[in-house]
């Protein structure tokens, strides 16, 4: 069956799904046209194409290499906390692979859909302590559980590219979605979610679960973001750092103290 006929058949599956209106939306009521199956065989190939350039880049750390053995094993131990709060709803669907992207210029992180988590050693070296760290991997592993990578990417590209991507109709436009992760500009609403959840996800942690407020309060206090909210997609540091906190502060798990023994180790030799 060429692509063509394959690429038609999955846009009258996707028509048929949008017939009823449970089976097309999340239980927010935001709108989900791919499967969970889609989300894990796109991220799939994005993974593949980000690995590929940022590997013939010389900035990705492989896994497999003997002497980042120690970097991901600190970094896994951070993962794996938030991984498993019992909080997530594709705890068990999805890989969670994360990798770490060598360059010391970029303070970010990104996620593609089923759960590839890429994290640049730029951003480690910014933060301050642990709990930072778990709060903003919390942050992008909530854009991979509630598939707001996938929605982003939807509204972005187009229903139709995405389906061609599944059917391997374009491997061009994959290596523009792959490139462009890492600056792919949420809304406000996905935002704000991933922020609520960076602090439920640590709640059930042993982590200061306002982590991701340290990131937005050094980046304020460093100028590095000075958008007033009404002119950005995103809501602004200082609002963003009110939430977080007033959530913490509900869930009263805003004040524990964690060690940084490990944490300043991987800052070390990142």
């Amino acid at each position: 069956m060429g692509f063509f006929s394959r690429k038609s058949l999955l846009l009258l599956s996707l028509a048929a799904a949008l017939g009823g209106t449970a089976a097309c939306t999340d239980d927010n009521g935001n709108p989900v046209l791919f499967s969970v199956e889609d989300d894990i065989a796109l991220g799939e190939q994005a993974a593949a194409e980000a690995d590929s350039t940022y590997r013939a880049q010389g900035k990705l750390l492989e896994r497999s290499a003997p002497a980042n053995r120690r970097t991901y094993e600190l970094l896994d131990g951070v993962v794996n906390k938030v991984l498993n709060s019992g909080e997530l709803q594709h705890r068990n669907d999805f890989v969670w692979d994360v990798k770490i992207i060598k360059d010391d210029a970029v303070q970010n992180a990104f996620a593609t859909p089923g759960g590839h988590i890429y994290v640049f050693s730029g951003l480690v070296k910014f933060l301050e302590n642990e709990s930072q760290l778990a709060g903003v991997l919390g942050h992008e592993i909530t854009h991979a559980d509630r598939r707001h990578t996938t929605r982003q990417l939807q509204q972005q590209y187009g229903i139709s590219a995405l389906l061609g991507l599944l059917v391997g109709d374009d491997p061009n436009q994959l290596v523009q979605i792959a490139a462009g992760l890492g600056q792919l500009k949420f809304g406000r609403e996905y935002e704000q979610e991933a922020d609520e959840y960076s602090v439920i996800y640590l709640n059930k942690t042993t982590y200061a679960c306002d982590g991701a407020a340290g990131f937005f309060i050094k980046s304020e206090a460093q100028g590095q973001s000075a958008t007033p909210e009404f002119l950005s997609t995103h809501p602004n540091p200082g609002s963003r750092i009110e939430a977080i906190q007033a959530k913490a502060t509900q869930l009263n798990c805003q004040s524990r103290s964690v060690s940084n023994a490990a944490f300043d180790e991987l800052k070390r030799i990142i």
